[in-house]
């Protein structure tokens, strides 16, 4: 259950309107001799702690039944809805009780429950208004810092991938691999080249979007595939198996990029032993992607940051958690694929 963190609003909006509504209702000229002042704000304090206390409630349930701030109209229906009828109930029967035993020494006008129902409406409605305003901004206010963080960690993905494009390994492997291509296969140096602009117009072109289709992600992955087969050879081996009803779905930009370029950078490749690298779908929409684990003897340092950037883009996009496992013979990472209709593209 959320906590409200109201304590001091509680505690000041009951004696506010307990002695309120102590000085509109209290009529000493009326009342018994043995009812004091004191007392009737006694008395007032009791009926609006307990009818404030299961107004709270109502908030209570609201939040939890409807927490996002694209269901505030629903939140707030319920909250009226909740208010109107706790009221209503609480001020007829407390004003009939009133009136059958004449507590304030005489019997109650017809008309004193509809006066008695409509001004407790004006001290609990302002209340609600306080709490849903604050509940309002405070949620305003963590999604715009959670769109901030979303910003940076996408902007921090595209310098990383960036970086391991175009880092000096990358340029000199990808130069020596072309530079041999030319003298033996010139075909196959063209297409070398062709592969490494399609590498590099992918990286620029999604610069600027927060997710991509499956599909525009698969075609980038075989284009960046096809330069690291061109340099190992038959060592590595890419097995893509992606039902066609799932290439509309979405996926953070690079994010095979990253597990793939993981996988080669870990892991051992060789003609004999070559390392398979799967990417496949399941019927619950998630995307699979599964190396072979044949780990380097000299065991290359990392932080990770590949991971834990695709983790935390996907729990800032509020998506289901990406999941690792590692057993003794593969690696394998699950994406939740994210459905067009699904994502909410206001967060962009």
């Amino acid at each position: 259950m959320e906590k409200l963190n109201d304590r001091w609003l509680r505690l000041i909006g009951i004696l506010v309107v307990s002695v309120v509504a102590t000085f509109v209702f209290y009529q000493p000229d009326n009342g018994p001799e043995d009812i004091t002042w004191l007392q009737a704000l006694l008395i007032s304090l009791i009926e609006w702690t307990v009818l404030l206390e299961v107004n709270r409630q109502g908030i209570l349930l609201a939040r939890r039944k409807f927490p996002r701030l694209n269901q505030t109209t629903k939140r707030i229906l319920l909250e009226l809805s909740w208010f109107v009828g706790a009221t209503i109930i609480q001020r007829v029967t407390v004003t009939y009780l009133y009136d059958v035993t004449q507590f304030w020494g005489y019997p109650l006008p017809g008309g004193t429950y509809w006066v008695t129902t409509l001004v407790s409406f004006l001290f609990t409605l302002p209340i609600a208004a306080l709490y849903e305003g604050q509940h309002l901004y405070r949620q305003w206010w963590t999604t715009y810092y959670e769109a901030e963080q979303l910003k940076k960690e996408n902007l921090q993905s595209q310098l990383d991938s960036l970086k391991a494009q175009i880092n000096p390994h990358f340029l000199f492997n990808s130069l020596s691999t072309l530079s041999s291509l030319v003298t033996e296969d010139a075909k196959q140096a063209e297409r070398f080249i062709e592969e490494l602009a399609s590498v590099y117009r992918y990286v620029l072109q999604t610069n600027e979007q927060l997710l991509t289709s499956l599909d525009h992600e698969l075609t980038f992955i075989r284009a960046y595939f096809n330069l690291l087969q061109m340099r190992f050879g038959r060592s590595v081996e890419l097995d893509i198996t992606v039902e066609e009803r799932y290439l509309d779905f979405l996926v953070p930009p690079l994010t095979l990029q990253l597990l793939v370029e993981n996988a080669v950078k870990h892991n051992v490749a060789l003609p004999t032993k070559p390392l398979l690298i799967r990417i496949y779908t399941d019927e619950a929409q998630n995307l699979f992607v599964v190396n072979s684990l044949q780990k380097k003897q000299n065991v290359i340092p990392s932080n990770r940051t590949g991971l834990a950037n695709i983790t935390t883009k996907y729990r800032l996009l509020k998506q289901p958690e990406v999941v690792v496992r590692q057993t003794d013979d593969c690696f394998q990472v699950m994406i939740p694929l994210i459905e067009v209709t699904a994502y909410d593209y206001s967060h962009r």
